[in-house]
């Protein structure tokens, strides 16, 4: 029986990683539902407050000492690297479906832990605003984020635990080479220039704020098939990291303040709850566009619970493009109530 791509995954770092120096591996069977709980009660999640991230794949560790909770004995622990893996290139994901999984690790790095996210090689390429928003948040946050396909590095860092320097060395070291594959995409496809990446990604920068607008609407978050959930968490931390001094307005246009007041109140998406937490971004749905014309709004009722393909795909497409100019030439503009 072939195996699914989490359990190949654990495999390989089972199997490729180990637990080189000091360290302790922890790592769970598919089968097991252990990885969503906190890594203080033996899980695999990081949280940030009452916030939780998503589990990661592996955890590696030194021993602290024991405690005990109740009637069960758990260990302190020090994270060295916590490890979310995907071998989503060989699947064919491509662009923003590669920035799913982002924010599994994300956590570990809000916490002061270096984290990973590996994509094995594959038919494609990892985009390159993949490791500038990782880059970018080794910046912002308490620890490191690395974008690898090697996990030999993994290794590598781990064997170093002991030499704080050689270990500091290697992480500048891929940093470096994160950065360097930015500046070649950022020169080559976008000229150096903000406003072509801008127009790329469905974005208005404005002086201290940006607007990104999306075709999310209520299912995303609402519906467990659907993975559009995770993406628009994945897409908000790229423009969150890209444009850190920012205020990031998250524009759901296909979406009411009804139902983003019932997705407030009545959803249990872990996603939905990191898009609502997150510091310096508000979502914003139609009912918010300050201006917003009555032909806009009833094309976008029309559309707001289909999904976006054929000619409902073609009308958001332009209907999209239109709200872009409107921002710019300040026509509409955010509700200022946040």
């Amino acid at each position: 029986m072939a195996q699914d791509s989490d359990e190949f995954i654990k495999n390989e770092i089972f199997n490729n990683v180990g637990q080189p120096g000091n360290s302790h591996l922890r790592i769970f069977q598919q089968t097991s539902n252990f990885d969503h709980n906190d890594i203080s009660e033996g899980g695999l999640t990081f949280s940030v407050g009452n916030l939780k991230y998503g589990s990661c794949d592996a955890m590696w560790f030194n021993d602290s000492s024991f405690y005990y909770s109740g009637t069960q004995q758990y260990l302190n622990i020090k994270p060295i690297i916590a490890l979310e893996g995907t071998d989503c290139l060989s699947r064919g994901s491509n662009g923003n479906a590669q920035y799913q999984r982002f924010h599994h690790a994300l956590g570990a790095v809000k916490n002061g832990v270096i984290g990973i996210y590996y994509l094995k090689e594959g038919n494609s390429s990892v985009s390159a605003d993949l490791y500038y928003m990782a880059y970018k948040a080794s910046k912002i946050e308490k620890g490191t984020y690395l974008i690898l396909q090697d996990l030999k590095v993994v290794k590598e860092i781990l064997e170093a635990d002991q030499d704080p320097d050689l270990q500091n060395h290697i992480i500048h070291r891929e940093l470096n080479n994160m950065i360097q594959l930015w500046n070649i995409k950022f020169h080559g496809q976008y000229k150096n220039n903000w406003d072509i990446y801008a127009k790329k990604r469905n974005l208005v920068i404005y002086n201290d704020s940006i607007i990104k607008i999306t075709g999310r609407n209520y299912r995303n978050f609402t519906d467990s098939s659907q993975r559009a959930g995770h993406i628009a968490v994945g897409e908000m931390y790229l423009t969150k990291y890209f444009f850190p001094d920012k205020k990031l307005y998250y524009t759901f246009p296909r979406m009411s303040l009804e139902e983003k007041n019932d997705l407030d109140s009545n959803s249990n998406s872990k996603e939905w709850n990191l898009l609502r937490k997150e510091e310096n971004v508000e979502i914003i749905c139609r009912d918010e566009i300050v201006n917003l014309d009555n032909k806009y709004i009833n094309n976008l009722i029309d559309i707001s619970t289909l999904p976006l393909k054929g000619s409902p795909l073609r009308l958001w497409n332009s209907i999209k493009k239109e709200l872009i100019n409107e921002f710019h030439e300040k026509r509409i503009n955010i509700q200022a109530n946040y």
